[in-house]
């Protein structure tokens, strides 16, 4: 799974710098940078449940972003899956005992799982995106949408598990902060990835 990820994750950085390369004359100028900001800040705010986490994780990557929709989709996807892939890592660590008591542990592992699961299905929908071009556009994106969709009810399925009593306060206020961030990025993705299909199947 590390391996993956972290293959999936150069690939991203390779494919943004590409992509700021190629663009770097039409993104050069301050009045470009402002109108790609401009962009992202409205989409965030007319489109997402938490605009502001929006905005401010995806404004510094204005000039590979520009005012592209498949490419704002595909960044948010980016930002999602390299959070929670942290998050998973942070879960793991702090889930064994003598950390914490058996009990408590035991009911982390349950959250860390569907953690785990979370970080597969946004892999998943990124290598789907890169497929959503031409006649296979609309299958793809329907896929994209699935695995997003998948993600987020793993998060929100693991946020759930802090109701219960038999998990540390501490330990419960540290991971539900990240769980909570995480979650919000992954909906966040999903409502830019359902703006960008929505909008390309609306052409002619």
């Amino acid at each position: 799974m590390e391996t993956s990820v972290a293959g999936l994750a150069i690939a991203a950085v390779l494919f943004l710098q590409f992509s700021v390369n190629s663009s770097c004359s039409a993104t050069g100028s301050l009045p470009s940078r402002n109108t790609n900001i401009e962009y992202i800040k409205t989409t965030c705010y007319n489109t997402t449940l938490y605009p502001k986490l929006c905005y401010h994780t995806l404004a510094i990557y204005a000039s590979t972003i520009e005012t592209n929709p498949k490419l704002l989709a595909s960044t948010a996807l980016n930002v999602s899956l390299r959070n929670t892939y942290s998050t998973s890592r942070l879960m793991k660590r702090v889930s064994k005992p003598p950390v914490l008591e058996p009990r408590v542990a035991a009911a982390m592992l349950d959250c860390t799982e569907e953690v785990g699961d979370s970080v597969y299905e946004l892999q998943r929908s990124m290598e789907e995106m890169g497929q959503a071009d031409g006649s296979r556009f609309s299958k793809a994106m329907s896929d994209v949408e699935t695995w997003v969709s998948a993600a987020l009810t793993d998060d929100d399925t693991c946020l759930d598990g802090f109701a219960e009593e038999v998990m540390d306060k501490k330990v419960a206020a540290i991971i539900k902060r990240h769980v909570q961030r995480m979650a919000r990025l992954t909906s966040n993705a999903l409502a830019l990835v359902n703006r960008f299909a929505s909008t390309q199947a609306s052409l002619p």
